[in-house]
């Protein structure tokens, strides 16, 4: 199972750190990573395999939501299943 996760956010140093430890916490393992800054504002979509983690998928979405208003981003978090949903024709 995997997951897709999206930040977004003013640049600052330390972004995809942050953001891959509280993946890591929760048992999330990163698959693959796209990010870019746009001016000044930071940007990443990430793939991460979920079959692993330490805590419900609903828990793990409720951590990297509260790790975004820690930091002053918006993340995301969303199941494969939902996301392939919203974006199938």
């Amino acid at each position: 199972m995997k997951a897709v996760v999206s930040v977004i956010g003013r640049d600052s140093v330390g972004i995809i750190a942050k953001v891959s430890a509280g993946c890591a916490e929760s048992g999330a393992n990163i698959l693959d990573i796209s990010q870019t800054v746009l001016n000044e504002y930071f940007t990443m979509i990430m793939i991460v395999d979920i079959k692993a983690l330490t805590v419900p998928f609903n828990d793990f979405v409720d951590r990297m939501s509260a790790l975004g208003r820690r930091e002053g981003l918006e993340i995301h978090a969303m199941h494969e299943d939902i996301f392939n949903s919203m974006h199938r024709i």
